[in-house]
């Protein structure tokens, strides 16, 4: 057995899938356990989305921060010289950027509690490492989507949730008739470019974690449509408010960083589909 990494979420919808494809490197941390078995650490646990503020406008705070304080205190106290601190982060910490792809450098706007939360977070655990003396690194992650993330919604992993709506045949919405463009990775590729980073990549930096290629979310649904021999028809509508507020219409990586490590993908946008349709077929025909 290798190098064991103390896996914090580790039955989160990426979390759990990194578990199970790497079961020899994990010592999983359970529920509420803030003390780890490591000296390595991969943090999953989050908040999934802007939308807490309207029924729990703490539960980002305490999740993102509260949390993530008392483990990296946990981890200070348990391994205080050699703590390497690996932190799963996201695209929405950038917010609205002037120019695409984004790189690590760029200068981070994130709006909403999810986003603004995930930003400080970073923050934290970079003060926290250079005060005491610790090591970390932060991954960024681009929209992660696969046929395993059984909270698929309109919410979180919409590509998902429309890809069953429409081989159901129902009609979709689509905010400014899908014209917005996301950089998105099937999980196991996701996964794979983690365990890449916490045992190849240099240590006190931030990386990218995504594709690096901007894909058109109306093109993507209608391939599902035409794979599928699907009725479904897409209206085209124009995002709610808070939509606006929160949300950036466009997005993609630059992931020169993670490339560098030799990482390439080894599923198509097209392929995870085809994935995700053969899963919600299986499912249907229970």
């Amino acid at each position: 057995m290798g190098k064991q990494i103390s896996v914090y979420g580790g039955t989160g919808f990426i979390g759990s899938r990194f578990c199970e494809m790497f079961p020899d490197k994990v010592a999983l941390i359970e529920r509420d356990v803030r003390r780890p078995k490591t000296n390595d650490i991969l943090y999953f646990i989050s908040t999934i989305h802007n939308y807490n503020v309207f029924d729990d406008p703490h539960l980002d705070i305490n999740t993102n921060l509260s949390v993530l304080i008392d483990t990296l205190e946990a981890c200070r106290s348990t391994h205080p010289k050699d703590t390497v601190f690996n932190f799963i982060s996201s695209w929405f910490v950038y917010g609205k950027i002037e120019a695409l792809p984004a790189t690590e450098s760029t200068a981070c706007n994130p709006k909403g509690f999810y986003s603004i939360t995930k930003r400080a977070a970073e923050q934290l655990i970079i003060s926290h490492c250079e005060t005491f003396d610790l090591k970390y690194r932060i991954l960024r992650l681009c929209n992660v989507y696969g046929p395993s993330d059984d909270k698929a919604s309109k919410k979180r992993n919409a590509l998902q949730f429309l890809t069953g709506e429409i081989m159901d045949n129902r009609d979709i919405n689509l905010y400014d008739d899908g014209k917005n463009i996301r950089d998105l990775l099937y999980v196991d590729d996701v996964c794979r470019a983690i365990d890449l980073v916490i045992s190849k990549a240099p240590k006190n930096d931030i990386y990218n974690i995504g594709s690096g290629v901007p894909h058109n979310f109306k093109e993507m649904m209608q391939y599902v449509k035409k794979k599928a021999n699907s009725n479904s028809f897409f209206h085209s509508v124009e995002p709610p408010h808070f939509h606006k507020v929160v949300q950036v219409q466009d997005m993609f990586l630059d992931i020169s960083k993670l490339k560098s490590l030799e990482f390439q993908p080894e599923l198509t946008i097209w392929d995870g589909l085809d994935k995700i349709m053969k899963s919600t077929q299986k499912e249907k025909d229970k």
